[in-house]
């Protein structure tokens, strides 16, 4: 229980090999998905951190193989939020750009499957943001976070896109990663 079966050393490789995988994969899956998990996302996200936990931890199933296992993917955690800020290079590698995915009332259609979102959401966050037919947006973007923000054409919808700036807000300061 509290004897290593590996050294602490090889433990935080494989942990940081692991780390650098499974987050590369979110980062391919694309930013809706980090912005806006479904059940379907969260199962997928469970799933793989529980078929990844033996490439972790190897034959070691000792308490304090465990704590040093957690150590490092927290300290890599903060390592790679210090660098997102610090480091223009790491956060282009690491955040989306906002993609314009409707104009002047109209859906750029091509952008739905690039960017892995559907009609309905793009319909939801009209409703979100007090509009109720696509001919009263100006401009839809679909940003960093995953979510969508609207701007009406003629003013209306002010007090929706007011709400979800601030709802961007509040899960970027719960945040992280």
């Amino acid at each position: 229980m509290w004897q290593l079966a590996i050294s602490p050393l090889e433990l935080v490789v494989r942990t940081t090999i692991i780390y650098v995988l499974f987050f590369g994969a979110l980062r391919l899956s694309g930013k809706r998905e980090l912005g806006q998990f479904t059940l379907f996302d969260l199962a997928l996200v469970l799933l793989a951190a529980n078929a990844l936990q033996p490439a972790i931890t190897g034959s070691d199933q000792s308490v304090f193989g465990g704590a040093v296992i957690l150590v490092t993917i927290f300290v890599l955690n903060r390592i790679v939020a210090e660098a997102r800020v610090r480091v223009p290079f790491v956060r282009r590698l690491l955040e989306f750009t906002p993609a314009t995915i409707g104009r002047d009332g109209r859906w750029i259609t091509s952008q739905f499957a690039r960017q892995g979102i559907d009609l309905g959401d793009a319909e939801a966050a009209l409703r979100q943001h007090g509009l109720e037919r696509v001919a009263q947006m100006r401009l839809a973007t679909l940003e960093e976070d995953g979510s969508i923000s609207i701007v009406a054409s003629d003013g209306g919808g002010d007090e929706g896109a007011q709400h979800g700036r601030q709802q961007r807000r509040r899960r970027y300061r719960r945040g992280g990663l």
